[in-house]
């Protein structure tokens, strides 16, 4: 009997995308990471805030996420508020921050040593010193969450306020039909006295927040698809980068001849340019920022990001 026989398939064989049969979290490993943000968040928020807040140890908690649509985040802060775009860490990660006014003024007494009572009056628009603490609390936040959620702590990478408007709609922090995750901060005196203000951002981006997590959900290249030097594997290996601010020339008797004493002067040029290895980069000129030597970058060579 001959058994060397062709078989061909009845039909074409399924071929599933990679969105489809990547495992993402199990919901209980994203609920521990959740909650591990939660937590330390809060830590960190409770030593930033402290010292701005006189008056003792200042508890803070964040709640759990409670989901709706971006409209309703607008509805419940209503027209007019203290409301903070911040960008946390990396320019698409950005949440909004918001204090209803009684609260603002209400910790800006308290930084000025008062007990932080709500108002009775609350003033039509926010002073000037309640604009100026509300930013700085802003501020604090936004760092605390970008530290958190980079997972190193001291991070280089800083957050910051973006944006300030009376306006939460107004700032565009997310679409208003887009689901988002809505949290709560609660700052809590040992007096007894407690002060609330909300967090939002895109449902997504809850999850790039979350250390370990955050990696884990980002699917990788899709059939085809080429992965840019700033992504996959390659974005996070360390380059050296070097700055050169002049060169010159010594004959050899004068190299022979320096001492510990001598002067050199030098030429520094309008822009100095910056490479690594052999590869020119991009162009700078030399200036300060915050007593350190910094270079504003003037120019980015073509190609430099294929490097």
């Amino acid at each position: 009997m001959n058994m060397a026989q062709s078989f061909a398939p009845a039909r074409a064989l399924a071929q599933h995308c990679a969105e489809l049969t990547a495992c993402g979290p199990r919901p209980e490993d994203r609920s521990e990471f959740l909650a591990a943000w939660r937590r330390d968040v809060g830590r960190s928020l409770s030593e930033g805030l402290g010292s701005l807040l006189a008056g003792g140890r200042l508890s803070v908690s964040i709640s759990e996420p409670e989901w709706c649509t971006g409209e309703q985040i607008f509805e419940r802060i209503g027209g007019v508020a203290a409301n903070s775009l911040l960008r946390c860490g990396e320019t698409e990660r950005t949440i909004l921050l918001s204090f209803d006014c009684a609260t603002a003024v209400a910790l800006t007494d308290r930084s000025f040593g008062g007990d932080g009572a709500m108002p009775d009056d609350v003033p039509e628009q926010l002073p000037r010193s309640a604009s100026l603490l509300i930013d700085q609390v802003a501020t604090i936040v936004a760092q605390s969450i970008t530290e958190v959620s980079s997972g190193e702590e001291g991070t280089s990478v800083q957050g910051d306020v973006i944006v300030r408007s009376e306006s939460a709609a107004r700032l565009k922090p997310f679409d208003p039909a887009t689901s988002c995750a809505s949290l709560e901060i609660q700052l809590q005196a040992e007096s007894g006295q407690s002060w609330k203000a909300l967090i939002a951002m895109p449902s997504d981006r809850l999850d790039s927040m979350l250390p370990g997590l955050g990696s884990s959900t980002k699917s990788g290249a899709k059939p085809g698809q080429v992965i840019g030097p700033g992504e996959g594997p390659f974005g996070a290996i360390p380059l050296p980068i070097k700055a050169v601010l002049a060169e010159f020339e010594l004959s050899l008797g004068k190299l022979d001849r320096l001492a510990p004493g001598d002067h050199i002067p030098l030429a520094v040029a309008r822009e100095v340019p910056l490479r690594t290895g052999s590869k020119l980069v991009a162009h700078g000129s030399v200036g300060t920022l915050e007593d350190r030597m910094a270079i504003r970058l003037t120019r980015i060579s073509q190609g430099a990001a294929n490097t």
